[in-house]
């Protein structure tokens, strides 16, 4: 009776998974993806910030030449989106050495988010001659790049065995 209760006094509270789990494989590349990206939002954020106040007056006075009553909106999306990508990549990279189940979700919004800001950014551009004419096509081909790596992400979050073992807690 004894030996038992020091055997579940030993047990970690978490069961080792059966089968490959831990932060190696392609979870290595997801790692870089995630440091990456955080460390690019971090540094780009503030010339961004400065970038958009030089030029909010310019773009959203009704009297200049490049006026457009959507660059309003579109400048807002853009800095709502960033900072929430900022905060929602710390938030993954704090879930993910901690092992949470919740981290594939997570990955997965991850990796859709960036397909529809593209898609919403699109449509706004579409609607603005100066900027669908300074674009030169790159929002699209972002929007076609972000969807393939959705093809090969997503389905890794959700198929792969040591997604399932590494995640449990």
């Amino acid at each position: 009776m004894e030996s038992n209760t020091q055997e579940n006094a030993t047990r970690e509270p978490y069961p080792a998974p059966q089968g490959i789990s831990g932060l190696g494989g392609w979870l290595v590349l997801v790692q870089i993806v995630l440091y990456s990206t955080f460390i690019l939002l971090l540094l780009s954020a503030p010339a961004y910030f400065i970038l958009i106040t030089e030029v909010w007056e310019g773009m959203t006075s009704e009297e200049s030449i490049h006026y457009h009553v959507l660059w309003g909106p579109m400048v807002v999306i853009h800095l709502v989106y960033m900072a929430l990508l900022i905060l929602l990549t710390g938030y993954i990279l704090i879930q993910f050495y901690r092992k949470k189940a919740m981290v594939p979700r997570l990955m997965i919004i991850f990796y859709i988010a960036p397909v529809v800001f593209g898609i919403i950014n699109l449509i706004l551009l579409y609607q603005i001659p100066l900027a669908l004419e300074l674009d030169e096509g790159e929002s699209l081909k972002a929007v076609v790049r972000d969807t393939l790596t959705c093809a090969i992400f997503i389905p890794y979050f959700i198929k792969s065995k040591r997604v399932r073992n590494t995640f449990v807690r």
